[in-house]
């Protein structure tokens, strides 16, 4: 049926075979909130108590060097270490844990504080991916290491503590879970139908364009079918590649334009610095992994307003995800 989108209904995310329910007569409630302009404070391009700038002290004491386009160090407050002891709990199958290994790393986008990567120039953004190449690359290559995810919080909203553009590189020694659970999917549908889940998945987007929010020759940006986040997007390459670091030259350019093209989108929705959580998923390190397909998640916050959020909480928590408005809408919007 043509309208089945204005009913409630549930959508499968086939990623990691969880369910979202989408309610859009939510949209039919008196008060919507209002769309606020938020003011922020500009940044100056170089702050002398920020971290992260060139040729500053950071937390531990060590100084920035003099840095000209993106820098990457190891975090002064890691979550994951080298010099752990070996270590397993296993009380009946109930209280199970074990010691985990790995590395974090703190990538600064850039040496100006003032800006991000919807305001950067190109050649800045390009040179961000070929960042995330290498640190990939790098840390692939290190003992104890399974999975490699990169990732940016953008925002106080978000919980960045610092306003310089960065982003994070974690190395886990295991699979991370969300990265375990696209692992498994992308496997069964190999299996199942001898090819990419996403290569189909990025078919049918293409073909559909309602949910299309940008596209270039070689990646597009969709709001997903099964998007729990009021504007989450999805970044796909069109061809079958498993990690960033096999994107060809061209590959990357079209990257850092749908990036940049998207957080300016973002920027534009409510007039204000857009909060989001990114991150690129791909192929984990512990073996070959042809079933993956390179992708990145954008999940903001934001529902009505510049100062509206969405908040999972209740039947969301206890339940499953549920959205106020369709992803056909966000897209729309987001266009």
């Amino acid at each position: 049926m043509d309208d089945w989108r204005n009913l409630p209904h549930r959508r499968r995310n086939p990623l990691i075979d969880e369910w979202v329910l989408v309610s859009p007569r939510r949209l039919e409630r008196p008060w919507q909130g209002e769309t606020v302009e938020a003011h922020t404070a500009a940044r100056p391009p170089y702050d002398p108590d920020c971290f992260l700038c060139p040729g500053n002290l950071r937390a531990n004491g060590e100084r920035n060097p003099p840095y000209r386009t993106t820098f990457a160090f190891e975090n002064d407050y890691a979550a994951l270490m080298q010099d752990v002891p070996e270590v397993l709990v296993d009380e009946h199958g109930l209280l199970v844990a074990h010691s985990e290994r790995g590395y974090c790393r703190v990538l600064s986008f850039s040496p100006r504080h003032d800006l991000d990567i919807a305001t950067m120039e190109s050649a800045s953004v390009r040179a961000i991916v070929d960042a995330w190449a290498v640190q990939y690359l790098e840390l692939s290559a290190l003992r104890h290491v399974s999975a490699v995810t990169i990732f940016e919080n953008r925002g106080a909203m978000m919980g960045a503590s610092e306003p310089h553009p960065h982003g994070q590189v974690w190395a886990n020694e295991s699979v991370p879970v969300e990265v375990a659970k696209e692992t498994r999917a992308l496997t069964t549908y190999a299996a199942a139908r001898g090819k990419c889940l996403l290569c189909a998945y990025a078919s049918l987007e293409i073909a559909n364009e309602e949910r299309l929010v940008y596209a270039n020759e070689h990646v597009i940006v969709v709001v997903p079918f099964w998007a729990c986040w009021p504007f989450e997007t999805l970044v796909l390459p069109r061809r079958h590649v498993r990690s960033i670091d096999e994107l060809a030259s061209e590959e990357r350019d079209a990257l850092a334009q749908a990036l940049q093209t998207l957080t300016a989108r973002y920027d534009r929705l409510f007039n204000v610095p857009f909060p989001y959580s990114m991150g690129i998923h791909q192929r984990p390190t512990n073996g070959p992994h042809d079933e993956w397909h390179l992708h990145a998640h954008y999940y903001p916050p934001l529902l009505r307003s510049a100062t509206i959020r969405k908040y999972q909480v209740g039947y969301e928590m206890l339940a499953q995800p549920q959205r106020d408005f369709t992803p056909e809408d966000a897209a729309r919007r987001l266009r």
